[in-house]
């Protein structure tokens, strides 16, 4: 009885002053001689269950510009006349492992765009939960708005990617890289630690989106209706390989369904398929050398989608390719660090979510340097040379060229 009452007092005494408090939080039973005492579980709060962080990033796009015409509306729509200073994102991270087989991400943006002259409204980027099926979570399934897994770039985070936008010719298959669906993803532990390392050391990776990705979502993209009763399937491979003190990482993706093209999409006159139905078909290939301390990136995808064509102004089904790639270095001056880099990218197709599938044929090189004086603030100045002819039922003909500097200032919290 003495032992009880001695033992018990010792545990009251370890929650009041916080003494081998991770040892105290899981302790449910102590065994004496063989006999179990039970001890009550100190439950979290339900602010101990999450954690917040985020980003903001502020841009200036028209520096020794040389077309004010030239803009990239999947990229930036502070490009081109009239565009100012311009918060290009401003988001709030919500996560956390709620129990040891559920987990949550909830992410909204702060800068969304309504249209050219309505900003910075508020908009769900992602908003999902994590279910794992097994003591290590090596197998999960996701449920709710997420990446598509689509392309590297698509999945690393606009928060790591050195480049101020993604690239034309993935980019284009997913606008804001995400849908609504359910996901399925598989990595032995040992990669999925591997995936988290590549992120936190500053290596620019995608995160963890599992050594297989297989999923079904509506198709519409991000914060969209569905409008015709049918799934997208994606499908994913990949594995970040060490060779050395090297680590690169092959991917093969693809993805295919129909995308229904909205009413208020299309230009009056233009004509199209009575059911506004078209096929949306991908494969892509994608190879990333991690930057110790030379690193590249490059991808390349084929496929079949809606895009606009001026000759029977119509949106028909036509083929799609593009690709491009990243070189970059990653310098360390003391407790700074400075990535210069280099991207070239081609694409030639359709961009389903644009007015009238619009056409492109985009052939642009960028060069510049990201520099990090901390890990709170980073400083991105990029000049781009770009020549894009965009055209859909009232912009025909409509070839730009142009080069500009640009410039973006980001602060992590």
């Amino acid at each position: 009885m003495y032992k009880i009452i001695t033992l018990n007092l010792i545990f009251v005494l370890l929650q009041q002053f916080s003494i081998n408090a991770q040892d105290s939080l899981s302790i449910k039973t102590l065994s004496i001689n063989g006999e179990k005492l039970p001890f009550e579980e100190k439950k979290k709060l339900w602010y101990e269950s999450f954690t917040i962080r985020g980003y903001a990033q502020a841009r200036y796009n028209r520096l020794f510009e040389t077309n004010n015409q030239l803009g990239c509306e999947q990229c930036d729509k502070s490009w081109g006349g009239n565009g100012g200073f311009f918060f290009r994102r401003i988001r709030f991270i919500y996560f956390g492992q709620l129990s040891k087989q559920v987990y949550f991400y909830i992410q909204p943006d702060f800068a969304s765009s309504a249209s050219t002259n309505g900003l910075h409204f508020a908009q769900i980027r992602d908003a999902y939960f994590d279910i794992g099926l097994d003591a290590e979570n090596e197998f999960r399934i996701r449920i709710g708005q997420s990446k598509v897994p689509f392309g590297f770039e698509n999945m690393q985070s606009s928060q790591n990617r050195l480049p101020l936008d993604r690239n034309d010719a993935l980019n284009s298959a997913v606008s804001n890289e995400r849908d609504i669906g359910v996901f399925f993803y598989w990595a032995p532990k040992k990669i999925r630690d591997r995936f988290l390392m590549l992120v936190r050391e500053n290596y620019k990776g995608s995160g963890d989106y599992g050594v297989f990705g297989l999923g079904a979502y509506n198709g519409q993209t991000a914060n969209k209706p569905e409008l015709n009763n049918e799934f997208h399937i994606v499908a994913r491979i990949c594995y970040p390989l060490e060779i050395g003190s090297q680590i690169i990482e092959p991917a093969v993706q693809g993805f295919t369904g129909n995308y229904l093209i909205p009413k208020d999409q299309i230009t009056p006159g233009v004509k199209t398929k009575s059911d506004l139905n078209y096929l949306d078909h991908r494969a892509a290939a994608s190879l990333v050398l991690y930057p110790k301390p030379f690193g590249f990136t490059a991808e390349y995808n084929i496929g079949i989608g809606p895009e606009y064509n001026k000759i029977t102004n119509a949106i028909e089904e036509r083929p799609l390719k593009g690709g491009y790639i990243t070189f970059n270095y990653m310098v360390k001056l003391k407790k700074q660090i400075l990535f210069p880099f280099i991207r070239t990218q081609y694409y030639s197709g359709g961009k389903k979510h644009e007015k009238d599938s619009r056409s492109y044929v985009v052939h642009e090189n960028e060069f510049g340097f990201e520099w990090q004086p901390s890990k709170n603030f980073e400083l991105v100045v990029m000049y781009t040379m770009s020549s894009r002819r965009y055209e859909d039922g009232g912009l025909k003909n409509n070839l730009q060229v142009g080069n500009l500097l640009r410039l973006q200032a980001q602060v992590n919290f």
